[in-house]
């Protein structure tokens, strides 16, 4: 398939020490537009896109490929077609608002849209703003920091997306004072942003910059203002909302819709109640109706059970295994996955009830020892199967004790021509005089058999099976061997 070309501004003709219309060119309105705009993304293919990475959500996927494609499709034909602001007063962007429990890939999802369009991208935790309220400042710091992502280039930053997890954390409860009145001033700072507003990079407490803006002033003659204006920034904002569905489930039985409401629910139904988010159960969630208004889109993510998360971990592009395979081949080591392990692994991952945090915790409870230990081995391939799951210790010091034993081997062999072998109550002695220390196993065979490598071109043999006997008292063993092969030859 044809590769597509990205939205983006031409970098080159952006000098970023110019003022900040450099890279614009003014439009019949007098309004700055950004240079160089190629996007031309269609949403089943961003769509097709998602699916190679995101598991068990194609509705989320479906409706927010489709608007974010739209909204910068939609920025792009304005500046191709030099449609002037006053045109377009009254559209309103595709802001998104999404719903679902923590762990499901929200913040995943927008990354990758992110990446692929190839705009910056900033997220925050609503959070933070809550202990702000009126005082000021911290929305627009994200704005702020969008165009540090873009390296300062304002005209790119004007065209990225701000995402906001937590935003159910800044909901109001209805008659309540103190704090409360404090989320509702920041819905409202974050009804400017998501509506269309001009964020001063110049923050006025800041001394750093008021010293930058003098030093600029005494260099040009004029105080430079540089502004980020959001009209073409589209905010995603996303959070659990736990006890919204109690607000739906009330207004659906009330309607008749057959929704239990006596017993607790099942993640499948908590998610389908989701789907039967208005506007009115999220303001009476706590939400101002303005605020709501900024976010027409509204998509909501399923949970995932331990079915979603073994076909994540099966995903070619699972980013928890091919983190985890780069980390052991930064040691040399090649680390492999059985299908059985990853079951093994959904299954508990989905005990811990996080989602798809849930498999990188499970991944590092089996196979930190294994980091640990085997860079010091020479151990250079490692296969993760469902024995190793259930028994790491017993799997690690089999491991490293069989390599021990094959590296001894070969060095025997490499001193004597003289290929070993050891026989199972051999092992189990070994295993026995040196205890777990692994190390302290190719010291123990190189003491017990040191004597067998002077003597092995009078021993006449070409191979040796070391026994319990032999570990007992190899002189013994060695002097035998070496007797019979003299009378041997004698015979001869």
């Amino acid at each position: 398939m044809e590769q597509q070309k990205h939205f983006q501004p031409d970098l080159k003709s952006i000098p970023k020490t110019e003022p900040e219309d450099a890279g614009h060119a003014e439009g019949k309105d007098g309004t700055r537009k950004p240079k160089g705009i190629d996007f031309t993304l269609k949403p089943e293919e961003l769509e097709s896109y998602l699916n190679k990475y995101v598991v068990d959500q194609p509705e989320a996927v479906e409706v927010m490929a489709t608007k974010i494609c739209t909204h910068f499709n939609r920025m792009r034909y304005e500046i191709e077609n030099n449609i002037s602001h006053d045109q377009t007063l009254g559209n309103i962007k595709s802001n998104i608002l999404m719903i679902g429990p923590t762990g499901v890939g929200k913040t995943f999802i927008i990354k990758l849209i992110a990446d692929r369009i190839g705009v910056p991208f900033v997220k925050g935790d609503a959070t933070k703003f809550s202990e702000t309220g009126y005082v000021g400042g911290d929305v627009e710091d994200l704005v702020r920091e969008l165009v540090k992502e873009a390296d300062d280039n304002i005209e790119l930053a004007e065209y990225g997306i701000v995402y906001i997890d937590e935003i159910d954390k800044i909901a109001s409860s209805p008659g309540h004072w103190g704090p409360d009145v404090s989320r509702t001033g920041v819905q409202r700072n974050l009804l400017k942003l998501m509506e269309e507003t001009e964020v001063d990079m110049k923050v006025p407490h800041d001394l750093a910059s008021q010293m930058e803006a003098v030093v600029q002033a005494q260099r040009t003659g004029k105080a430079e203002r540089k502004k980020v204006n959001t009209r073409n920034i589209l905010f995603v904002v996303s959070g659990a909302f736990e006890g919204l569905e109690e607000i739906i489930q009330k207004r659906l039985s009330k309607r008749g819709m057959g929704f239990k409401s006596d017993v607790g629910l099942t993640p499948t139904e908590k998610a389908n109640l989701f789907k039967n988010t208005t506007t009115r159960d999220l303001i009476n969630y706590g939400f101002e109706s303005e605020f709501i208004g900024r976010l027409p889109v509204t998509v909501t993510l399923n949970e995932l059970n331990e079915e979603s998360l073994f076909q994540i971990l099966k995903n070619p592009n699972c980013a928890v295994i091919k983190a985890k395979k780069r980390e052991f081949k930064s040691y040399g080591i090649e680390l492999e996955f059985a299908g059985d392990a990853l079951r093994v692994l959904a299954e508990n991952a989905a005990k811990e009830e996080t989602g798809a945090r849930g498999l990188l915790s499970a991944v590092e409870k089996v196979l930190i020892r294994f980091e640990k230990k085997l860079p010091s081995t020479g151990i250079d391939k490692l296969v993760v199967n469902c024995q190793l799951i259930e028994n790491p210790l017993e799997v690690l010091q089999d491991l490293t004790f069989n390599h021990s034993l094959e590296f001894y081997t070969e060095y025997f062999e490499s001193e004597t021509g003289i290929r070993l072998s050891f026989t199972d109550d051999a092992k189990a002695m070994i295993t026995d005089k040196v205890a777990d220390k692994e190390s302290d196993t190719t010291a123990y065979l190189e003491k017990q058999l040191k004597d067998f490598i002077f003597g092995s071109k009078l021993m006449g043999i070409e191979e040796l099976v070391v026994s319990v006997e032999i570990l007992k008292d190899p002189q013994l063993v060695l002097d035998r061997m070496i007797k019979e092969a003299y009378d041997k030859k004698a015979q001869q």
